[in-house]
């Protein structure tokens, strides 16, 4: 238990120039320190005693040790000789025993008057485990005393109790000695020298060790960094906050953060290098000069929709099937591999239409030559352009056939002529493009064609590794009734085997058949080879890379992990559209299509509105309506925009509480119009960069039409009550029926019984006019906003 010691007592067992310290004097010095106490009755902490004695002992200080002991001990030479002491006088003085003789008569305690006449400072006397001299104290007030009888007494006493104290710890001494020597056998002994060496060694380890070596990531979280340092949480952030890093324990960290952080520390930083699952199972090592060998060139046809690529490839492969296949039916996989005198050659077959421009920009990155089909009595033609900007930007040699050259209308001056306004000048006229006028139909020039592309592929020295594991690309995917998932795949390096573990994209399978493209089994195709497998999972997605792998456990574990990053990355809200970041994701090349649902209170103004808004598409961004229909702005509208990354238009409707909350959650960006002029003049603002919205709104809350009432001289009354937020006085408002907008306005007045009030919050009823607007209907919502300032 501890004793309480308060402020008052303190005080009193000090004296200072030989008055009792004041209680007020104590609390100043623990206030001056921080630990300011209530009254003088507190009981004091040890923290708080120490302060106070710490502080006296520096702030009074002693000339010399020996006047402390001068005034209180005192060594006689002899024994003292004791006389009888006089008698004292009435009132009541204090009498001291003589000293021996020779020696000069000591005070028996310090007073204030003798203290003062020394010639040290004032000191503290603080209460001391010092024994004082004797004192005797005459209370008889009657005749004389031998005193010398009971001083003798006395100091027989004290003299005996001094040896059997003194005899005793000798006891006790040399019992502890015997321990020692015996080298503490006992039981009690032994554990405690294991005690004292078990410490002792732990103490050398400590002073042995050397600095904590931390492996810091690229990013890591604080509380991790923390524990790893073996430090508090509570000291790092004070570390971080003193370098100007505001971060709590939740908070992550970049490895330059990191690193000054435990540095500073007296750690001694290392990068850690992670090696993720994806890094353990696919092997990514580069080939080796003398493992490569010669592999087939894959070669794109591209070109614009009806030009004749799909013609052009047909008569290539039918020219290629050998009499043994005359008749069989061909199947149809997206790409295929032709003999070209001796010379394997890979085709893919890329869809014109402009809703493939990903496909053809797949189709592009993954092939070696691209030929690039231009009808002769067409010319260049949007896809066209886009084709050419493809092959451009995957750096593969364009080879152009100008087709239909059989047609009498066939121009390919004309051609050439555009052509070199895209910097494909032809070699006739001193470029390094080839140009090869063609006939899907008659066949003529076909020949030369692919001897162009294959000497176009020897220019360019291309190989592959066959003798290690495959990787390469989807070309087409897709679900088979009878057979499941079914993937085209295009092996780029290695070989695929069946039997083999592939992963591609959230896709894992084992390869369980192969067939080629005319529908031959395989069992295995190396670089450059186009084949349809089945076994996979899932239907992989098109354009995704395929790895053969040696675990399938940890395949399916990588599978999850990118399943969850893809879910992850679909719910935040990056890359969502919003006007307001428009002009800047256009100017990035970001955005090529700028998706718009239309959702209107008939069907007139939808069909309208879409058409004026489609109208505003331009070079740089397409504005396309990809859903338009009448009614309120629902959830599944709302999830329609999130996943195509479209804006929501509404015109004269309003969104429903489900679809509110889930715009909020998901980031889709909602418009609401009243004026078709608004709607176009906003989003077009926001295409060329003007956009800056001057207001915005605040939603107050909403109230329901209960009851209607007619008042002379007011007219229609609605006896409301408030769902949600608060009802306000001057505030805009907006009136819906089945979430249609019927009337949008400010509220005029606002009711509770018979008292005008300035609002009316969630959980009440209130009486609401509108002003110059009596069509209000029980069942109708009532929504109250103010219009904010938005500061530029």
């Amino acid at each position: 238990m501890m004793i309480k010691y308060p402020v008052h007592k303190l005080a009193k067992d000090f004296t200072k120039s030989g008055k009792v310290l004041p209680s007020k004097e104590v609390m100043d010095i623990l206030t001056q320190y921080g630990h300011p106490p209530k009254n003088h009755m507190q009981p004091l902490t040890d923290e708080e005693l120490s302060i106070v004695f710490e502080h006296l002992t520096q702030h009074n200080q002693i000339d010399s040790i020996e006047q402390v002991y001068a005034d209180v001990y005192h060594e006689p030479e002899a024994a003292p000789k004791k006389e009888e002491a006089k008698p004292a006088a009435s009132q009541g003085e204090k009498k001291e025993a003589k000293p021996a003789q020779g020696q000069s008569a000591k005070p028996a305690a310090p007073q204030g008057g003798q203290q003062s006449q020394q010639p040290a400072k004032p000191a503290v006397q603080q209460p001391a485990s010092r024994v004082p001299a004797k004192k005797v104290v005459d209370t008889r007030g009657g005749p004389a005393v031998n005193l010398d009888k009971y001083d003798e007494r006395l100091e027989n006493f004290t003299d005996q109790r001094r040896q059997d104290v003194r005899g005793g710890k000798q006891k006790i001494q040399q019992k502890s000695q015997q321990r020692r020597q015996q080298g503490g056998r006992g039981p009690s002994g032994k554990r405690r020298q294991e005690e004292q060496d078990r410490l002792r060694r732990l103490q050398l380890e400590i002073a042995k060790k050397a600095p904590v070596k931390v492996l810091i990531p690229d990013e890591i979280g604080v509380g991790e960094l923390a524990s790893r340092m073996k430090k508090t949480g509570a000291e790092v952030v004070k570390c971080l906050i003193k370098n100007g890093v505001m971060a709590s324990l939740s908070d992550i960290i970049d490895f330059d953060t990191a690193a000054i952080i435990a540095e500073e520390m007296g750690c001694k930083v290392e990068k850690e290098v992670i090696v993720t699952i994806e890094e353990r199972l696919i092997d990514t090592a580069e080939d080796k000069e003398e493992d490569l060998v010669g592999r087939a060139p894959v070669v794109v046809v591209m070109g614009h929709v009806d030009h004749g690529k799909t013609s052009l490839l047909d008569y290539i492969r039918s020219a290629n099937v050998t009499a043994g296949e005359a008749g069989g039916i061909t199947q149809h996989i997206g790409a295929y591999q032709v003999d070209v005198k001796g010379n394997p050659v890979t085709f893919l077959d890329t869809p014109g239409h402009e809703a493939f421009t990903a496909m053809r920009a797949r189709g592009a990155m993954i092939t070696d030559i691209a030929i690039l089909v231009v009808a002769a009595d067409d010319g260049i033609m949007p896809q066209t352009i886009e084709s050419i900007n493809h092959a451009k930007a995957a750096n593969i040699p364009i080879i152009v056939a100008i087709n239909k050259m059989d047609k009498p209308t066939a121009n390919p001056d004309r051609i050439m002529q555009q052509l070199t306004e895209y910097s494909l000048v032809p070699e006739e006229w001193g470029g390094e493009t080839i140009i090869c006028p063609i006939s899907a139909k008659t066949g003529m020039g076909i020949d030369k064609l692919l001897e162009m592309v294959v000497l176009t592929a020897e220019v360019q020295e291309l190989r592959a590794n066959p003798n290690r594991t495959a990787h390469g690309a989807v070309i087409e995917a897709r679900l088979d009734k009878g057979r499941g998932p079914v993937a085209t795949l295009l092996v780029q390096n290695g070989t695929l085997k069946q039997g083999d573990v592939i992963i591609a994209g959230t896709a894992v399978g084992r390869v369980r058949a192969m067939t080629d493209a005319r529908g031959q089994k395989l069992t295995e195709a190396g670089p450059s080879v186009p084949v349809e497998i089945i076994g996979m999972g899932e239907v992989p997605g098109a354009g995704d890379d395929f790895h053969a792998v040696a675990d399938e456990r940890m395949a399916r574990e990588l599978v999850e992990q990118r399943k969850t990053e893809r879910k992850d990355a679909l719910t935040s809200n990056v890359g969502k559209v919003t006007l307001e970041d428009l002009f800047s994701q256009i100017q990035a090349g970001e955005m090529k299509n700028l998706n718009v649902i239309v959702k209107a209170d008939v069907q007139g103004s939808a069909e309208a509105v879409k058409a004026s808004l489609e109208k505003l598409s331009n070079e740089e961004v397409r504005v396309r309506v990809i859903h338009c229909a009448v009614g309120a702005i629902s959830e599944s509208d709302v999830m329609l925009a999130s996943t195509s990354g479209a804006i929501i238009v509404g015109f004269n409707v309003r969104p429903d509480n489900n679809a509110k909350d889930s715009a909020a959650r998901m980031g889709v960006d909602m418009r609401m119009y009243r004026v078709i002029y608004d709607a176009i003049n906003e989003i077009e603002a926001a295409m060329k960069g003007m956009l800056a919205p001057k207001f915005k709104e605040v939603d107050l809350g909403r109230a329901e039409v209960r009851n209607v009432f007619r008042i002379t001289g007011v007219g229609m009354v609605a006896g409301c009550y408030v769902l949600d937020g608060k009802m306000q006085r001057n505030a805009q408002m907006r009136l819906l029926r089945d979430n249609i907008v019927i009337y949008d306005g400010a509220i005029a007045s606002l009711q509770r019984f018979k008292d005008s009030v300035k609002e009316v919050a969630a959980g009440y009823e209130c009486g609401i006019t509108f002003e110059k607007f009596q069509d209000i209907k029980e069942g109708d919502i009532i929504e109250a906003f103010l219009m904010e300032q938005i500061e530029v």
